[in-house]
């Protein structure tokens, strides 16, 4: 059972004050402060039991379950607490979100829901008994205990004052007063009768409707029935027909009624609700059934009255109501209905005296006691309690069972607050009873850390729901998610609480940084990475730098992943790279290139290649690359042009690359890699002016192997680009390729020829001393170490042909006397170099030469091959000889066309100037002036030209001797090929 307490101050606000209305266990009870100011002096005693009662009442509380209240409620403020001050509510009516509250001192207030006050009058001399409003809340009916009964226009100035001469206790107008002409209405008192007053044209006309049975308690007007409550029980009186159509009667064992008042209240038109004491009956009215006897009928009322329900419970009822949704109406104007509601809202009151012992002379059980707080409970129509709220009112020690009234009222015209609520009074509060929506479910599981299930109600809600609640920002997802988060970092849950900062946080940069310090200073940082966002939003760069140095100092892995997956915009790239790099340089085997770097300067160093790239500083990062051997620095440093950064990493980039090579052999299981293959060598090749060779040379001193790489290749790529280190290079390739190095040797002249000998000496390398001695000019004792060291006689044979020497030939002749082998090998291999007959002149008689037969053989048959070889090698060139002359003759003889505007080619002019000149051709083709021909004026210029040409041309032996003329004074041929064999004409 949950209750709400009371606040005194809350009088003063002006506002619905839902925090003074707060609910706790029945157990927890507190004690509210006194209202009642003519009486300070117990109040204030009051006070103190009451505060003692409620630190007993908080313990209790802590150890029963907390179960969420089906209702809330909010105490009235506003001008009503001012008009409490001084006077006491008796009466309530409420109808369209007004209420008509009359007092004790006969004071009638019309206020609205919030508090405020429309209308105050005063009707009466005494206390008011009941009010009640017409359907359209113009009309307010109040009754006295003065005996008069006063109904009041709130629009008009009309009015009506009937005095009855005795006190009435309750009144009730008809339905729809305002527009009907009668303005009937109905009450009841202490004089024990029931009185329907009618308008007429004469006046009022009264009409007794029952009396004898004692006071009139209650009355309610429904459509066309009438219901009220004596001393007897109820009543229910059918306007239409004039008939009484039932009697309830009041339970035997009910108390007494002046004490505990009947309460009667219209479910709908055919649902009496009916609370006595503690009671409660539940009448439903339905028309009698047609039967077939006229005049039996005729006689009977039209409707009869079934009890579906009755039930008693362990407290009094002050007032009731139905707790039920309000239901759809007949086309016969009844309301369609259930037999029984779900539920009922009763005011309960618990009594604190014993009534069966009033006589008792003894005074302190005649001495009134102290009452306890009202009650808010839901009963279900089986009479099973629900749920039930203790009501913190002001002095509620004070008042008895017919001090609180409830009424029902239709909220929805309340601003922000729509839906039915019910209002409860006290003699000094107004409560205000509302069903619990899911905006009041989210605040109560917030209020007891639930705020898993908050959140997931939050997100419930629709959209006319979330649009009110922006006078409601701590139901919001935001703040709701806040608190959490304050609470599950208050215990420890970090995890948790950084799961949920994306949903509270969302774009929210402030809050979002704010939350991260959070973290920080609770040193789980590593809680919340994870769910940092780097865009939309994006924070600030301090945030994410703070966050790598976390990883920097903790986890150097999620340091590198960060790197890689972060944008590099959203942190000082420069800030981050300096802090790395302070780590690296105190990390162990960071300085040494050679040595294998510590697992952490790895990661660092990984860091460090991620940042420079980013950076755009590619130099910086090489260094890293080519540490941590990744395989994209020779694309990185031919995308980037990086030559002249790794002029000073040269043994790095080798050393890497040759890692490769040897992995590509053991993928390749047996296929050797060749040295030129190594793509760290063809770079510096490639690339010396960037990279000087003197520098590379320098680097790779301590490593002869990749020296020997390096300038084997580039003796392959240019024979004088390494000719400086010839002599390095003949050391090295005599060491790493030996076989290679005859090759060098025949192939370079940049070497020292004796370094090189005293090399291959003392490596006993005799066919390369051969090769150094031969180039020296030490013939002789070249062809002893072939003779001596190696014996191989075509190797002596092919030395001596190099050498194109006599005497190397005479001295392998003599050599050879007195070695068959070689005798026979000279013989096998004999030609232009040497005659034969001079070898064999030498062959001693009586040496056994193996194979001498078949030698001999051999050369008389490549002599006759030779010969027969040469013979026709002479007809082919006399052949060819006699065809090309006869070619040549043929186009010298022949003729060719001259036009008339052939130029000559010595002075450009027309070779036909006049018919007198004269004219040279030449067996080419050319054709000129012949006074354009150095030497040939004198003959061209005789006295009589033309006879003289005409006799020389008179016959053929005169031709022929001018032609000799001619020939004697040309000595360079034809002058055009003459010429432009000197590069004098074009």
């Amino acid at each position: 059972m949950n209750s709400y307490d009371d606040d005194k101050n809350a009088s003063d606000t002006g506002d619905v004050d839902s925090e003074n209305a707060a609910h706790e266990s029945e157990s927890g009870e507190d004690e509210s402060e006194s209202g009642d100011e003519d009486d300070d002096e117990e109040g204030e005693d009051d006070e103190g039991e009451g505060e003692d009662e409620e630190d007993e009442g908080e313990d209790d509380y802590e150890d029963e379950e907390d179960d969420e209240p089906t209702l809330k409620y909010e105490r009235m403020s506003g001008a009503i607490n001012d008009l409490l001050k001084k006077d006491s509510a008796s009466a309530l009516a409420v109808s369209n979100n007004l209420l008509a509250l009359g007092t004790h001192n006969g004071i009638v207030h019309i206020i609205d829901l919030t508090g405020k006050r429309i209308k105050s009058y005063k009707p009466h001399q005494a206390s008011v008994s009941d009010t009640e409003f017409d359907s359209t809340a113009d009309f307010v009916a109040t009754a006295s205990i003065d005996g008069q009964v006063v109904i009041q226009s709130l629009s008009t100035h009309e009015s009506y004052m009937f005095d009855m001469k005795r006190p009435i206790r309750t009144v009730a107008l008809e339905p729809n007063f305002a527009k009907k002409s009668t303005r009937s209405f109905v009450c009841g008192g202490m004089a024990g009768t029931l009185i329907l007053r009618e308008k007429g044209w004469l006046g009022h006309k009264e009409t007794v409707l029952h009396s004898g049975e004692g006071p009139v308690w209650h009355v309610r007007w429904r459509e066309r029935l009438i219901a009220w409550a004596n001393d007897l029980g109820v009543k229910i009186y059918d306007t239409q027909s004039q008939m009484r159509i039932t009697f309830i009667e009041r339970p035997a064992d009910s108390p007494r009624a002046d004490l505990f008042k009947c309460t009667l209240h219209w479910q709908d038109d055919t649902t009496l609700l009916i609370g006595w004491a503690d009671c409660i009956k539940i009448a439903r009215i339905r028309e009698r059934p047609h039967t077939t006897t006229a005049s039996s009928s005729s006689n009977q009322p039209p409707f009869i009255v079934e009890i579906t329900a009755a039930f008693q419970l362990d407290c009094m009822i002050s007032g009731i109501v139905s707790n039920s949704p309000s239901m759809p109406r007949s086309q016969d104007g009844f309301s369609m209905q259930n037999d029984t509601p779900s539920s009922f809202l009763i005011l309960a009151y618990q009594a604190p005296d014993t009534y069966g012992d009033e006589m008792t002379e003894d005074r302190a059980r005649q001495a009134r006691k102290t009452a306890e707080r009202p009650e808010l409970r839901i009963i279900s129509h089986t009479g099973e309690e629900l749920s039930a709220d203790a009501l913190g009112v002001t002095n509620y020690q004070a008042w008895n069972c017919n001090d609180y009234v409830m009424a029902e009222v239709d909220g929805s015209n309340l601003p922000g607050k729509p839906g039915r609520c019910h209002i409860v009074i006290s003699p000094k509060d107004v409560v205000i009873v509302r069903p619990r929506d899911r905006k009041d479910h989210i605040l109560w599981l917030v209020d007891h850390q639930r705020y898993d299930e908050a959140l997931e109600e939050v997100e419930k809600l629709d959209e006319d729901e979330c649009s009110a609640d922006d006078d409601q920002p701590e139901i919001s997802p935001i703040a709701i998610g806040e608190r959490y988060i304050r609470h599950l970092v208050a215990e420890g849950n970090f995890a948790k609480a950084a799961s949920l900062c994306p949903t509270v946080c969302s774009t929210d940069v402030e809050r979002w940084e704010n939350w991260i310090f959070v973290f920080a200073q609770s040193q789980q940082l590593q809680s919340i990475i994870p769910h940092v966002p780097t865009e939309a939003p994006q924070l600030g760069h301090l945030v994410y730098e703070m966050i790598l140095a976390h990883f920097l100092v903790h986890d150097r892995q999620s340091l590198l992943r960060t790197i890689k997956e972060w944008p590099k915009s959203i942190y000082d790239i420069s800030t981050v790279i300096v802090a790395v790099q302070a780590q690296l340089d105190r990390s162990p085997s960071s300085s040494s290139s050679r040595s294998l770097p510590a697992p952490d300067a790895v990661v660092l160093m990984e860091c460090l290649a991620e940042l420079y790239t980013a950076n755009r500083q590619y130099g910086k990062a090489l260094p890293f690359f080519l540490r941590l051997r990744r395989q994209n620095v020779f694309e990185l440093i031919r995308e980037h042009n990086l030559f002249t950064d790794v002029k000073d990493q040269v043994l790095l980039l080798i050393e890497f690359d040759q890692e490769l090579l040897e992995r590509r052999k053991q993928l390749e299981e047996g296929t050797e890699a060749e040295a030129s293959s190594s793509e760290a060598i063809a770079l510096l090749v490639d690339h010396i002016h960037s990279i000087p060779i003197a520098r590379v040379v320098q680097q790779l001193r301590d490593r002869p192997f990749y020296l020997f790489l390096y300038l084997d290749s580039l003796f392959k790529k240019d024979s004088q680009l390494g000719s400086e280190f010839a002599d390095l290079q003949v050391t090295l390739c005599a060491e790493f390729a030996t076989h290679r190095l005859i090759d060098y040797l025949r192939a370079s002249t940049s070497y020292n020829l004796e370094a090189a000998y005293n090399e291959c000496k003392n490596r006993d390398l005799v066919s390369e001393m051969v090769f150094l001695l031969g180039r020296m000019g030490n013939n002789k004792k070249a062809l002893t170490l072939i003779i001596e060291r190696l014996g191989d006689v075509h190797m002596a044979i092919e030395f001596a042909k190099e050498q194109s020497d006599d005497d190397l030939w005479e001295d392998l002749l003599k050599y050879s006397e007195t070695r068959p082998t070689f005798i026979r090998g000279l013989l096998e291999n004999v030609g232009a170099e040497i005659d034969p007959i001079r070898l064999i002149r030498r062959i001693k008689n009586g040496l056994e030469i193996p194979g001498l037969k078949e030698a001999l053989i051999k050369i008389l048959h490549d002599f006759h091959l030779q010969i027969s070889l040469l013979e026709g090698c002479q007809t082919i060139l006399n052949g060819d000889s006699s065809d090309l002359a006869k070619t040549r003759s043929k186009g010298q003889n022949s003729g060719f066309f001259m036009k008339s505007r052939t130029i000559c080619v010595l002075c450009t002019q027309p070779l036909q100037r006049s018919p007198q000149d004269l004219l040279l051709l030449f067996l080419c083709h050319h054709v000129v002036h012949a006074n354009c021909v150095d030497g040939m004026a004198d003959i061209y210029n005789h006295e009589e030209p033309s006879e003289s040409i005409s006799i020389l041309a008179s016959g053929v032996s005169a031709k022929i001797a001018f032609a000799s003329v001619v020939r004697a004074r040309i000595h360079q041929g034809c002058p055009v090929c003459h010429r432009r064999s000197e590069g004098n004409l074009m």
